[in-house]
């Protein structure tokens, strides 16, 4: 039954028989006889079938909801007695906001040391798209705001405040300045994250705050190519400062203060509030709260 409830999982996913099979790491014909034997065990049909995958039926959408509890809690099983028998192993799944991706290997560094058997797959997603991937059960964790936008039911450890400043290169007009104003960075030729990234919407929340809109020539979900756009020496983009150090850009990208400084925004871990927890989140969050007390974060 576990086997043939990931199958369908798998199925929901990707919403493709052959992909869902090489997935699973089996054949097509025999993804497809367990989802069959599935629809025969429990007497409902779960998919919509013709040349292709057309769908799940409303008795496959609730199904789904039962077949990722069910398969979540069976790993979570496996997870408890493997680390009774052997010590805390597994593979941890973490979906982070696009600029918290520089802070994770100060998780992962804390955790391997502790957990050298463990090891990661870490994705980008926005901060709505962890929330429903926690959800879901296809992510252990995720690394979010924390404020701003409502967080949904889950459990949470305060890492760090993001704070933003004007990132230019070095031959840029502003280089030279010391502070600028949210009116003279809303002038600039902007690159900036999509509004579909919570950090955008907290940015255009600021330049609200001063009666003004950004000139956002380029817009992108990847952090890789504002950078790529600043370095060209004719853009600017407003970011977390540490970015510039995690993409090794220290002598190439100066990071402006804008005025009015505040007291940032809250990023930590999210997790679902399940009771237990399974041994791989209890020490991701034993991990967290280790990050969290040497960083002194001061909550406020």
């Amino acid at each position: 039954m576990i086997s043939k409830l990931e199958f369908f999982i798998a199925l929901a996913r990707t919403r493709h028989f052959g992909r869902a099979a090489e997935e699973s790491g089996v054949t097509q014909p025999t993804l497809s006889a367990g989802i069959r034997q599935l629809e025969d065990q429990l007497g409902v049909l779960l998919v919509q079938r013709g040349s292709r995958f057309q769908g799940l039926t409303p008795e496959g959408e609730r199904v789904l909801i039962w077949a990722r509890k069910i398969v979540a809690d069976t790993r979570a099983l496996r997870d408890e007695m493997r680390e009774v028998r052997s010590g805390l192993s597994g593979h941890l799944r973490l979906a982070v906001i696009p600029t918290a991706l520089a802070f994770t290997p100060k998780i992962t560094e804390v955790f391997k040391k502790r957990h050298p058997d463990v090891t990661f797959s870490i994705r980008s997603a926005t901060s709505d798209q962890i929330l429903e991937l926690i959800e879901n059960f296809e992510v252990d964790a995720g690394l979010t705001y924390l404020e701003g936008e409502p967080v949904g039911r889950v459990q949470t450890v305060p890492l760090y405040r993001e704070r933003y400043y004007m990132l230019v290169a070095r031959e840029h007009p502003l280089a030279s300045r010391a502070r600028v104003t949210w009116a003279e960075a809303a002038a600039a030729d902007l690159c900036l994250l999509t509004t579909d990234m919570q950090n955008r919407r907290i940015i255009d929340r600021h330049f609200e705050e001063v009666g003004t809109q950004p000139s956002a020539r380029m817009e992108s979900n990847s952090i890789v190519v504002l950078f790529s756009h600043v370095l060209s020496g004719e853009w600017a983009t407003i970011l977390p400062a540490g970015m510039i150090e995690a993409f090794g850009y220290q002598n190439k990208v100066r990071a402006i203060e804008l005025d009015r400084p505040e007291s940032g925004h809250l990023v930590g871990v999210v997790t679902a509030p399940r009771d237990p927890a399974t041994p791989l989140v209890r020490a991701l969050l034993g991990a967290a709260k280790t990050i969290a007390d040497k960083q002194q974060l001061a909550i406020s």
